[in-house]
C-alpha cells in the first residue's frame, strides 16, 4: 500500500461505511409528500413494538383534528393499509374516536410477527415509554406467541373492521384518496363488515385520509447466482427449526434474522453453516452474535450466553466438527468474508475469504439477506423515497446552483469566475448604495443623521452600501430562525445551549464587530491613538475604502486559518493575526479537539456549521453513505494541501525581492486565476455556490464533509482525541436511525451495535444520533487514551438524549456511567 493510500485509510476509509436503508420520506409526524397521506410503523424508520403503537395512534388523532364534522356515504374517513401492530393500533383509536375505517391487509393480522421463529423473545424499548390509545402489552409479550395472542385479544378479536385485501397503491383525485385493489377486498372467514360491505363491491375504495402500517415486508431479495430457481432448493423463511434437524444447512446472511436461524437450527440437530459476505457481523443484536459465537465454539453450549470473553465475530475461528461425508447434529461453521457462487442438487459452491470455491455438501439453503421495502407501492402512489433522484430533485439541484451562483457574484461583484466573458448585465446585479445615497441626500435631521459617520445610522448606512452587508445579515437571520425551529424540534439541553450558542457567536463577533461596532468605534476615534490605536493598525490596516481600515478582519477572532485565509495571504506580513491564527489553528483548536472533539469547534463555533444545523437541520437524512463518499472526503485533504503550498509561496514571497517568482505564483493561485485560484475555487465555489445549494440535496454538510479545509486538519487531529461517541450495546436494536441522520456520513451503528466507541474523526457533535436514538444506546463522552475504556460522559446539565433524560442515567455496555 503506497503512503496516500495508508494516509487515506488511517484517516477515513478505515471506518465502516454502511448506508442506511431506503424508505419513503417521512415527517416527524408520520407525514409525505402527498397531502393526507401519512406512513407509520418500520417504515417510519424505527421498527419498536411501542413507538409504531403510539406513532398509529397519534397519527389518527391528528387526522381527527384535519377532518371536519360529519360523515359521506361511500368514503371512509380513514383507510388504514396494513394489519401489523402500528395499523390495528391505528383502527383502535379510529373507533374510539368514530371515525370510520377500514383497515386492509393483504394475508393475516400482523403476519410480520407470526413469520418471527417459534418462541423468538421479544424486546419491548424504550423500557420507559407509556402506550397511548389502550392497548398494553402484558406478561405473556415477552415472546412471540404470548405477543400474538395479546394483540389479537386487544384488536382482531373486539371485532375491528378489517378487510383481506392487497393494496397495490393510491391515487388522489379531487381531494379524495382512491385505493386501488388488484381485486376486490373480502370480509375476514366467518365475519362481516358491518356497514362497510360496499367496500367488498369495488376495486377502488375512496378515503378522506389514508394510513400506510404496510411495514417493510415488501419482495425478498435475492442472492442473484445460478441454481437460486430449482424448487425446494432456497427458503427465506424458517418456519419450524425441527425441519432441519439432521440436515445440512446453509444460511447466507449476517443479520439478526440470519442469526436466529443458525442458532435455532443448530440447536435442532442441524449441520449449519453460516455465510456472510462480511468479515465481521456490523448489524445484529449483541446477543444473538454471543449465542451464535457460543455454539460455533462449542455445540453444548447454553443458546443464552451471558458474558463472553470475546463479542466480536472478526477473525474468529473454529474447528471443523464434520465427519467425511456425515452431516455433524448440532454443529455449527462460520465462513466469514465469504460468497454463495452456485447452487445444485445435493450441493452448493461457496467461494471464501481465501478465494478458495469450496463445494459443500447441501440439503437446505436459507437466503436471510432482508426485504427490499415496497417501494413500487409508495411510487405509484407519487410518495418520495429518500435519495431518489426524480426530475423535481434535478430541475431544484440546477435552480438551486443558478440561484447562489449568482447571489455569490453578486456579492462579490466581480465576473463569474473572474471570466470577463461572462460578466453578468448591470441589472442583474443591483448595487444597494443607492438607496442610502437617497437617505443621505434627504434635508432633514434623517439624512444628517445617517450621513453624520459618528452616529450608529451614519456607520450602518455606509456599512450597508456594501452587498456583502446583506450577506452576513441574511445568513444571521436564518440561523435564528430555523435555530428556534431546532429547538423546538428537538427538546434537549445540549441542542438548546449549542443553538443559542451558534447563534450568538454568528450574531456578534461575525457581524455585529465587524459591519457595525468596530466601524462605529473607529468614526469616533477609538482607534486614532493610544493602545486602541496599536490594536487597530496590528489587526485592521488602514484602508481607501469602506469605513477607512479593514474591519472585514475581524472574522479571523472566530475562522481560523485555512478556513480564513485572507489574514494571512496578505501583500505584507500582518504580525498579529500571524500569531493570532498560529496560536488557534495549532494550539487552541487541537486542545478542544482533544477534550471534546472536532466538534467543539465544527459543531459550536464555526459560522458554517451554526447554518448546517440551523437551516440544515431537516436536511440530515440526506447526505449520502458508504465507501465512495468516505474515499471524497479526500478532497478537503487536497485543499489543505493547496492551502499549505499557497503559504510557502506567501512567505517565500514576502522573503525575495518585489517580483519574485513565488510572490508572482502566489498571486495567480491566491485570486487570479479563474475558477482554480483560492479565491474563485475554494471560496466561492465550495464554500459558497456548492457548499449552500446543495443543502437541500445532499444536507447541509457537503462543505464541511468533503472540502473545508480546516476540517480537514481537524480530522488529523481528531485521530488524537479522547472524545467518543459511546454506546451501551445491550441497548442496540439495529434499527440504523443513528446512521441515517448523521450528516457527515458516518455509520454510526456498526460502532453502536458493537459497544465500540465512535471514533470516526468527520463527527461534529450535533447530537442528532443521540437525540434520536429510541432506545438511548449513544452518548457523547471520553475514553481513556491508554486502555481505550470510557472514561466519562458529558454532564446531565448538557443531555443530549431524551431517553437517558427520562431514565436518568446513563449506561456504557451494562456499566453505569452517569
Amino acid at each position: 500500500m503506497n503512503p496516500i493510500a495508508r494516509y487515506t485509510h488511517w484517516l477515513h476509509t478505515k471506518w465502516p461505511a454502511g448506508k442506511p436503508e431506503v424508505l419513503p420520506v417521512v415527517d416527524a409526524d408520520g407525514g409525505t409528500n402527498v397531502p393526507g397521506l401519512y406512513v407509520v410503523g418500520d417504515l417510519s424508520g424505527v421498527p419498536l413494538l411501542k413507538l409504531s403503537v403510539n406513532a398509529g395512534v397519534g397519527v389518527i388523532r391528528k387526522i381527527k383534528e384535519e377532518l371536519p364534522g360529519g360523515g359521506e356515504d361511500g368514503v371512509l374517513d380513514v383507510a388504514i393499509v396494513g394489519g401489523g401492530t402500528s395499523g390495528f393500533a391505528a383502527a383502535r383509536e379510529a373507533e374510539a374516536l368514530g371515525l370510520s375505517y377500514c383497515v386492509f391487509e393483504a394475508s393475516e393480522p400482523f403476519s410480520t410477527i407470526v413469520n418471527f421463529p417459534r418462541g423468538k423473545p421479544i424486546y419491548k424499548y424504550p423500557t420507559g415509554l407509556e402506550l397511548e390509545g389502550g392497548l398494553a402489552f402484558h406478561d405473556k409479550s415477552d415472546v412471540k406467541e404470548g405477543l400474538l395472542e395479546d394483540l389479537r385479544e386487544q384488536t382482531v378479536d373486539r371485532g375491528l373492521h378489517w378487510a383481506v385485501g392487497k393494496v397495490d397503491h393510491v391515487e388522489k383525485k379531487g381531494g379524495r384518496f382512491e385505493l386501488v385493489l388488484p381485486e376486490r377486498a373480502r370480509p375476514p372467514e366467518g365475519q362481516h363488515l358491518n356497514g362497510l360491505s360496499w367496500i367488498t363491491q369495488t376495486q377502488r375504495v375512496k378515503a378522506k385520509k389514508v394510513v400506510v402500517a404496510i411495514g417493510r415486508s415488501g419482495n425478498y431479495r435475492k442472492l442473484g447466482v445460478p441454481g437460486e430457481e430449482i424448487d425446494g432448493r432456497v427458503f427465506n423463511r424458517l418456519f419450524d427449526p425441527r425441519d432441519t434437524t439432521g440436515k445440512r444447512v446453509l444460511i447466507v446472511g449476517g443479520g439478526d434474522s440470519a442469526m436466529e436461524a443458525a442458532i435455532a437450527c443448530t440447536k435442532a440437530g442441524a449441520d449449519v453453516t453460516l455465510s456472510y459476505r462480511k468479515p465481521e457481523f456490523n448489524r445484529p443484536k449483541p446477543e444473538n452474535r454471543e449465542m451464535l459465537l457460543a455454539l460455533a465454539r462449542n455445540p453444548e453450549a447454553s443458546a443464552r450466553v451471558e458474558s463472553p470473553s470475546d463479542v466480536r465475530m472478526a477473525g474468529v475461528h473454529v474447528e471443523d466438527q464434520r465427519e467425511e461425508g456425515k452431516p455433524c447434529e448440532g454443529c455449527l461453521q462460520l465462513e466469514m468474508g465469504s460468497n454463495i457462487e452456485e447452487i445444485r442438487e445435493g450441493e452448493v459452491d461457496l467461494k471464501k475469504a481465501d478465494g478458495q470455491t469450496r463445494t459443500l455438501k447441501n440439503d437446505t439453503v436459507y437466503a436471510m439477506i432482508g426485504r427490499e421495502a415496497p417501494l413500487a407501492f409508495f411510487r405509484k402512489s407519487g410518495v418520495d423515497i429518500l435519495g431518489e433522484k426524480n426530475a423535481k430533485w434535478w430541475v431544484t439541484l440546477v435552480a438551486s446552483l443558478l440561484f447562489f451562483t449568482w447571489m455569490y457574484h453578486w456579492t462579490k461583484g466581480e465576473p463569474l469566475f473572474n471570466i470577463e466573458a461572462l460578466k453578468l448585465p448591470a441589472w442583474l446585479l443591483p448595487e444597494p448604495k443607492w438607496f442610502w445615497d437617497a437617505v443621505q441626500g434627504l434635508q432633514n435631521a434623517v439624512g444628517a443623521y445617517f450621513s453624520d459617520l459618528s452616529n450608529l445610522g451614519g456607520t450602518i448606512a455606509l456599512s450597508a452600501s456594501g452587498r456583502g452587508f446583506y450577506y452576513t445579515l441574511a445568513y444571521c437571520v436564518v440561523v435564528v430562525i430555523f435555530g428556534v425551529r431546532r429547538v423546538r424540534r428537538r427538546k434537549t439541553p445540549y441542542v438548546k445551549l449549542q443553538t443559542i450558542t451558534l447563534a450568538v457567536i454568528q450574531i456578534v463577533p461575525l457581524f455585529l464587530l465587524p459591519e457595525i461596532l468596530l466601524p462605529w468605534a473607529g468614526h469616533n476615534g477609538w482607534f486614532e491613538s493610544g493602545w486602541l490605536g496599536s490594536l487597530a493598525d496590528t489587526f485592521f490596516p488602514r484602508a481607501d475604502y469602506g469605513h477607512g481600515r479593514e474591519y472585514w478582519r475581524a472574522y479571523g477572532f472566530i475562522l481560523a486559518w485555512p478556513l480564513m485565509a485572507w489574514n494571512w495571504f496578505t501583500a505584507e506580513p500582518l504580525f498579529g493575526w500571524l500569531i493570532l491564527g498560529a496560536l488557534q489553528t495549532f494550539v487552541a483548536i487541537p486542545a478542544m479537539i482533544y477534550f471534546w472533539g472536532k466538534g467543539s469547534y465544527c459543531g459550536w463555533i464555526c459560522s458554517c456549521g451554526a447554518l448546517a444545523e440551523t437551516l440544515g437541520d431537516t436536511q440530515r437524512h440526506k447526505m449520502p453513505h458508504g465507501p465512495f463518499w468516505n474515499r471524497m472526503n479526500m478532497i478537503g485533504q487536497a485543499i489543505l494541501l493547496f492551502a499549505i503550498i499557497l503559504l510557502a509561496l506567501r512567505v517565500v514571497g514576502w522573503v525575495l525581492p518585489e517580483g519574485n517568482f513565488a510572490g508572482n505564483a502566489f498571486r495567480w493561485l491566491s485570486s487570479s486565476a479563474p475558477v482554480i485560484s483560492w479565491a474563485w475555487g475554494v471560496d466561492l465555489l465550495w464554500a459558497g455556490i456548492l457548499g449552500v445549494a446543495m443543502y437541500f440535496h445532499f444536507s447541509g454538510r457537503v462543505w464541511c464533509r468533503f472540502a473545508c479545509p480546516l476540517a480537514a486538519l481537524m480530522h488529523v487531529y481528531a485521530r488524537f482525541s479522547k472524545f467518543r461517541i459511546l454506546a451501551d450495546k445491550k441497548k442496540c436494536i439495529s434499527c440504523n436511525v443513528c446512521t441515517s441522520v448523521c450528516h457527515q456520513g458516518i455509520d454510526v451503528m456498526s460502532f453502536a451495535n458493537k459497544g465500540e466507541p465512535m471514533a470516526d474523526p468527520q463527527c461534529v457533535r450535533c447530537s442528532a444520533c443521540v437525540q434520536m436514538c429510541p432506545t438511548g444506546v449513544l452518548s457523547f463522552g471520553t475514553i481513556d487514551r491508554a486502555t481505550g475504556e470510557p472514561a466519562g460522559v458529558d454532564p446531565a446539565w448538557l443531555a443530549s438524549s431524551p431517553v437517558n433524560i427520562a431514565e436518568g442515567e446513563v449506561t456504557v455496555n451494562g456499566r453505569k456511567i452517569r
